[in-house]
């Protein structure tokens, strides 16, 4: 299955999606993505969505286009913001403060070698957090692509991705 077979069972409530997805699966080449950025935001992404399907259709979309790498640090991302996205969501969301003092005591060895470059892996890791939610990820996340140099356009795109993504997810739901 590739993305124009998933965009087929979208159903005319998923006009606007379909569109979105052409858009963004078409030009990644001016989406101010590399392709391993592009591909394995997107793998993060379907990833922490669950969707079998729509899984299938971005992993034969990406299969000739990244290494084998960009597939396992895009399942670290997204298991590691699911986990993270909770914790942090609670902690920032909390009105008694006591929490952000204490360590949270996870175990994230994973984000010092995510087997891609440090900014990719921010740029995964950013589009999950902000499909899950947690305002706290998303400010540390921008904060370091921001430091690596990494240009509004490509953040905003990644953002863009977990925002059709999402909704691609829901129209497929609804047909």
């Amino acid at each position: 299955m590739t993305i124009a077979d998933y965009k087929q069972g979208l159903g005319d409530h998923g006009k606007d999606t379909k569109l979105n997805l052409s858009n963004l699966f078409g030009n990644v080449d001016s989406s101010g993505l590399t392709s391993d950025q592009f591909y394995g935001t997107a793998l993060s992404l379907v990833y922490a969505l669950h969707d079998a399907e729509l899984i299938a259709a971005v992993e034969a979309e990406a299969q000739d286009k990244v290494a084998e790498n960009v597939f396992g640090a895009a399942k670290l991302a997204a298991t590691l913001m699911a986990m993270n996205n909770i914790y942090y969501r609670f902690v920032h969301l909390c009105s008694d403060k006591q929490f952000a003092k204490m360590p949270a005591g996870l175990r994230m060895n994973g984000m010092a070698n995510p087997g891609v470059d440090k900014a990719d892996f921010e740029l995964f890791s950013l589009a999950v957090s902000a499909l899950n939610g947690c305002g706290m990820c998303i400010d540390s996340h921008v904060g370091v692509l921001v430091k690596h140099n990494v240009t509004a356009q490509a953040i905003q795109t990644s953002i863009k991705l977990a925002a059709v993504l999402n909704a691609a997810k829901t129209a497929r739901a609804l047909s």
